[in-house]
């Protein structure tokens, strides 16, 4: 990790040896003396759509960038901005835009994590969707209308939407895991790493998937985005184009550093490391590419459509004042498609199996499996 910035340099002198063929051509605004003194609040939720944080800091990237970062993971992001608090965090879609609407002053620098990739575990006594009827599930309380991904993955299994079909619960990911693996619930809905923590400790298993490619063009949404409050763009213009550009760069590595960053996320969210590997696995390369900087509006506007058919909303969000796609410009970030087809496509192809992955990945960056 300490040695980022020693490859960062390298890989830029190979690619301007070659002609430029791809990327790193990133515009760094001059800081001011009152950035260089300023300590970044950045916010994410425990969950692994918001991995590029601890991979972004463990690496040296926002150091490298000659940013001071406090990094803090399962804050309240949204809210912590609205206070002046935090000044950029990881959040869900439904969290910015509800906080947005209620006149939180943040708005969405880039994307984070196209939408789905949530999935419905449950215990292995549970073999067949109807088996969940009745259960103790931890899908929320009136889930039918404030859990979308259950909605999803409920219609596709034909299950009956509404929580009175069952013994619902609102609980953490975290604890949802731990409360089934002692056997005080059947099942719940949640993001990895607890999907991959119960095949991996055999205490329970998938039975749903809420994940892009289920769904049609006209239906893909976004689950998650990086979010930024306006008063810190305003006045550190430098430090937020900065930081936009460190979202970038840590989405990169953990496109090509699977291995390294596995180990970061198993430290960061307290998990055996085989479950931090699995999860990237899942996020990279087994479910499509749906780590993503890009925004894009049409996939917005297909989410909140969906959200407001189910009563999740009433009206959707003005975009044209959430999506805020300077910083992006302005820092010259990579073509996110371009990126993949360049840097990744060839190494780890779309739906790899685990094991043939997982060996190709510790090879790749010069390692064997312990």
């Amino acid at each position: 990790m300490k040695m980022y910035g020693k490859l960062l340099i390298l890989a830029c002198g190979i690619i301007l040896a070659c002609g430029g063929a791809v990327g790193y051509a990133e515009n760094l605004p001059e800081l001011t003396d009152a950035d260089k003194k300023y300590l970044i609040k950045l916010g994410y939720y425990n969950c692994d759509h918001m991995t590029t944080a601890p991979v972004a800091e463990a690496v040296g990237i926002y150091k490298d960038l000659g940013l001071n970062v406090e990094v803090t993971g399962n804050g309240k992001v949204p809210e912590a901005m609205a206070a002046a608090q935090m000044d950029a965090g990881y959040v869900s879609n439904r969290v910015v835009m509800t906080a947005f609407q209620k006149g939180a002053p943040v708005v969405i620098a880039a994307n984070n994590h196209s939408g789905g990739s949530y999935y419905l575990v449950v215990s292995n006594a549970l073999a067949a969707s109807a088996d969940v009827l009745g259960k103790k599930m931890a899908i929320g309380t009136g889930p039918e209308k404030y859990n979308p991904s259950w909605v999803r993955m409920a219609r596709r299994l034909n299950l009956p939407l509404e929580g009175s079909n069952y013994e619902v619960f609102n609980m953490s990911d975290k604890d949802e895991y731990f409360a089934m693996k002692v056997g005080q619930l059947d099942g719940y809905t949640a993001c990895d790493p607890w999907a991959s923590m119960a095949i991996y400790e055999k205490t329970g298993h998938i039975l749903g998937v809420d994940e892009p490619a289920l769904l049609s063009e006209e239906d893909q949404g976004i689950c998650c985005a990086y979010a930024m409050r306006q008063s810190f763009i305003k006045d550190h213009p430098a430090l937020a184009q900065r930081m936009t550009t460190a979202h970038v760069r840590g989405m990169k590595y953990l496109y090509t550093h699977p291995v390294e960053c596995a180990e970061i996320f198993a430290k960061a969210y307290n998990v055996p490391f085989e479950v931090g590997l699995m999860t990237i696995h899942r996020k990279t390369v087994f479910e499509g590419r749906t780590l993503t900087w890009k925004i894009e509006r049409q996939k917005w506007e297909n989410e909140i459509r969906y959200l407001i058919e189910i009563g999740n909303f009433e009206q959707a969000p003005d975009f044209d004042k959430l999506l805020y796609t300077k910083l992006l410009e302005e820092s010259q970030a990579d073509d996110f498609d371009a990126f993949i087809k360049d840097e990744v496509d060839g190494l780890f192809p779309v739906g790899m199996p685990y094991e043939e992955w997982k060996a190709k990945a510790y090879a790749a960056e010069g390692r064997t499996p312990d």
